[in-house]
């Protein structure tokens, strides 16, 4: 073959089988099991065009994902597992506004009875623990919307409208 061989993968027998697991399982996601055969075609020796040409994918996916397991594969097991290293990369974007502790003090609220907060409702509504939450310093600012999305995030199912 013409060119530079890209640089091969070795995996563990542990680091095989998961592999394998997880592009067979019908609950994995389509994403996730694709990556799974990148990295195992990549072990058995494939350069970028043949795992390309193999799943129908383009070379730069080929190509990524085999630096992205070689990167990821010094970590240990017990600190990153197979199907967390083949995750997304963690994206830019606009800075985190409402901190994890924040949104676990609204959920809080959220899973509270509103006769204990004085509200005079039977249910919590997104509005109801949007103004709740700003009444008691939690947060500055936040929409009804957003306090609906958080709740769904986190599951709280006694707000109305935002079970799911």
């Amino acid at each position: 073959m013409r060119g530079p061989q890209p640089v091969p993968i070795v995996l563990s027998d542990a680091e095989r089988q998961a592999l394998e697991e997880l592009s067979r399982r019908h609950s994995t996601p389509q994403q996730r099991a694709l990556r799974a055969r990148i990295v195992l075609a990549a072990a058995d020796g494939l350069n970028h065009r043949q795992i390309a040409r193999r799943l129908d994918i383009s070379l730069d996916t080929a190509r990524r994902w085999r630096q992205r397991w070689r990167a990821l594969q010094a970590v240990a097991g017990a600190d990153l597992s197979v199907a967390e290293r083949l995750e997304d990369a963690p994206r830019a974007g606009r800075p985190v506004r409402i901190s994890a502790a924040q949104v676990c003090q609204i959920v809080e609220l959220a899973c509270a009875a509103p006769e204990r907060a004085g509200r005079p409702i039977s249910q919590w509504t997104g509005r109801e623990i949007a103004d709740e939450s700003m009444r008691r310093g939690i947060v500055a600012c936040i929409s009804e919307r957003h306090a609906t999305r958080l709740l769904k995030r986190g599951r709280c199912s006694r707000i109305a409208g935002a079970t799911g």
